[in-house]
């Protein structure tokens, strides 16, 4: 991969950040697989060839320690990954996941990348960062999931709340599927505001998040599931994302974490919905004004998913270009 080794930047602190690297990368699925080590390349590509490496802050991947997992995930199921890390042989959860030889390695420097954003961002090195492999929103915190052996978004949840002592977070998620490993493992926390606009599960895996799923007990009221019907286009987008922006409003979120699944633009090869690129820009530019608001501009983009390479070069490469208006 085409990147420098180092973190740079022409604009100053204020540049986003961007994390490349083969480090990152390698977190993929051969064989075929949809989600293979060649997404991030794809994006990169597409984001140097409009000129975003000579704006963003370039930042290479980092590692997260064993016990800065474990603020999520349960120790005996991050043994089990290291154990099928080690041997390469079998799957993970049932079928979709399967284990590789440094599979554990390279999850952690997905993990390991959204927590160092997340430091960038709370130190005032940026205001906002993009890490394109990460927003692994299936993984439960005792088994993966969907592609996800790591669910960085509930570690970085954690993370914001034990290391930053933040309270008030809002998950926004415009990925075609259903971010379940998030939502149920916060499912009772009033704190985490929950918001997923997802192709409806009664089409499209993991077949969860309907629109009454609003969170349980004290948490009542602080999750909203969005499912769309296939077939979806950016004028269903765009109606939608009124609900998503006024609920994050009222939310007042200290901080915005941004997962920006590129499997919702029409042509993804497992998905059905048909939004174009400018769901994407849309969704970034409203949420990027909410943080302007009401937490010093911080947001944090997280890949997801996204299977056709065009679509989420192009896709992500407009994530950023709207976080460089900041």
């Amino acid at each position: 991969m085409n990147v420098k080794n180092k973190d740079t930047s022409m604009d100053g602190p204020a540049a986003p950040c961007v994390y490349v690297g083969d480090d990152l990368a390698r977190y993929g699925f051969g064989e075929g697989h949809p989600f293979g080590p060649d997404r991030l390349d794809a994006f990169w590509q597409q984001a140097c060839a409009v000129g975003l490496d000579r704006q963003v802050q370039q930042c290479i991947p980092v590692s997260a320690a064993r016990m800065l997992v474990e603020r999520f995930h349960t120790p005996a199921y991050v043994e089990r990954v290291i154990g099928q890390s080690a041997t390469g042989v079998g799957y993970l959860d049932n079928g979709d996941t399967p284990a590789f030889p440094g599979i554990y390695e390279s999850a952690c420097y997905v993990v390991g990348s959204v927590l160092d954003a997340i430091e960038r961002i709370l130190t005032g090195a940026c205001r906002q960062a993009f890490v394109p492999v990460a927003g692994l929103h299936h993984a439960r915190r005792d088994r993966a999931a969907g592609f996800c052996v790591f669910n960085d978004c509930g570690i970085a949840i954690e993370t914001l709340r034990r290391q930053h002592h933040l309270q008030r977070i809002a998950y926004v998620d415009i990925d075609a599927h259903h971010g379940d490993g998030v939502f149920y493992s916060f499912e009772e926390d009033p704190e985490l505001f929950f918001a997923d606009l997802h192709e409806d599960g009664r089409y499209l895996y993991p077949g969860s998040g309907m629109a009454e799923e609003t969170g349980r007990g004290a948490a009542r009221g602080t999750k909203l599931n969005v499912p769309m019907p296939p077939g979806a286009d950016d004028d269903a987008f765009f109606k939608a994302w009124e609900r998503v922006e006024a609920f994050v409003d009222d939310a007042r979120p200290q901080f915005i974490l941004f997962q920006c699944g590129a499997d919702s633009i029409a042509g993804d090869p497992i998905t059905d919905l048909r939004y174009s690129p400018a769901a994407h820009r849309h969704a970034t530019r409203r949420l990027l004004q909410l943080a302007r608001r009401h937490c010093q501009g911080h947001l944090l983009a997280m890949g997801g998913g996204g299977y056709n390479r065009r679509n989420l070069a192009l896709a992500w490469t407009g994530v950023v270009e709207v976080l460089m208006s900041d």
